[in-house]
């Protein structure tokens, strides 16, 4: 009886939805026909990130969501999970 309702708390903790983080999450897209050396012609929502960083990019208005172009691919995640707590707050702004 009591590996029953053992079982059964565990299989409605299990069901339970986590809470969704407040920040976006990472995620990766596609170039299509575009490399790493034509963003900056192809879209306007990214731009170079100053400061000596090669294929790192801002991905829309702010500076909160930086980005790495890999060969015809990008990986874009929030700049605190990219770089850490510590590093993420000197990484140069373009807001331009």
């Amino acid at each position: 009886m009591k590996m029953v309702s053992v079982l059964l708390l565990l299989s409605t903790l299990l069901g339970i939805p986590a809470v969704p983080s407040q920040r976006p999450a990472c995620y990766k897209r596609a170039l299509k026909e575009h490399s790493c050396h034509s963003i900056p012609g192809s879209t306007h929502s990214l731009r170079h990130v100053q400061g000596g960083l090669q294929d790192h990019f801002w991905e829309g208005k702010g500076c909160e969501v930086i980005c790495y172009c890999n060969l015809n691919e990008l990986l874009c995640c929030p700049k605190d999970i990219f770089f850490g707590t510590k590093i993420s707050f000197v990484i140069p702004c373009n807001r331009q």
